[in-house]
């Protein structure tokens, strides 16, 4: 390879790195009561292929005032319900100018639970209100270790307001975790994109 007439490698002995971050599958959400990213299904590839995963959500739009974006794990039976412990904390401004608290959301962790983690809560539905951000999913194909996973969502808040959600815990569970899905905690996913992307460790 040459530029401007310097020679920068030799022929055989130059590659091109595919990149360690690889997109897995998208998903489009229209008026959806789930998105589901199933491993061997319609592409998705979530098994030991990679030891990290990581879901981007893109312009998330509610259906319903005040519904809070989930997520929920499956441990290889057909039920998302994985047991979860996990801790959340968050810091918000409002368009008033008047509160900017940092907290701990007590009401919003889980302690040995199945069901849904709140990853963005109170959902404006205005047309110009919308939440993104990304959850990481751990060796999820470990049958030793638990599952570790941590999100952060920027969220578009009903009042108005932009809240910085932060979200970690674990799946308690020593079985592979093999689908993640993503739902409203009432009404439709009215429009939004999820992307799947696996990254390497080396």
């Amino acid at each position: 390879i040459i530029s401007n007439a310097v020679t920068m490698a030799d022929a055989g002995a130059f590659s091109v790195g595919l990149g360690s971050m690889v997109l897995i599958k998208t998903i489009t959400a229209s008026t959806s009561a789930t998105v589901n990213f199933v491993n061997g299904a319609s592409g998705v590839v979530l098994n030991s292929t990679y030891p990290i995963y990581k879901f981007v959500c893109i312009d998330l739009h509610a259906a319903t005032s005040s519904a809070h974006l989930t997520v929920n794990f499956r441990d290889g039976g057909t039920a998302y319900d994985a047991t979860k412990t996990t801790t959340v904390f968050n810091t918000y401004h409002d368009e008033a100018d008047n509160n900017d608290p940092l907290s701990y959301s007590a009401n919003a962790d889980l302690a040995q639970a199945t069901g849904t983690q709140d990853m963005a809560p109170d959902l404006g539905i205005d047309n110009d209100q919308s939440t993104c951000g990304e959850l990481l999913l751990f060796n999820p194909a470990s049958t030793t270790f638990i599952k570790h996973f941590m999100s952060r969502f920027s969220v578009g808040h009903v009042q108005p307001s932009s809240v910085d959600y932060s979200m970690a815990g674990y799946c308690n569970v020593t079985a592979a975790i093999d689908a993640v899905q993503f739902k409203m905690s009432s009404g439709n996913i009215d429009a939004g994109t999820f992307k799947l992307y696996g990254i390497k460790d080396s």
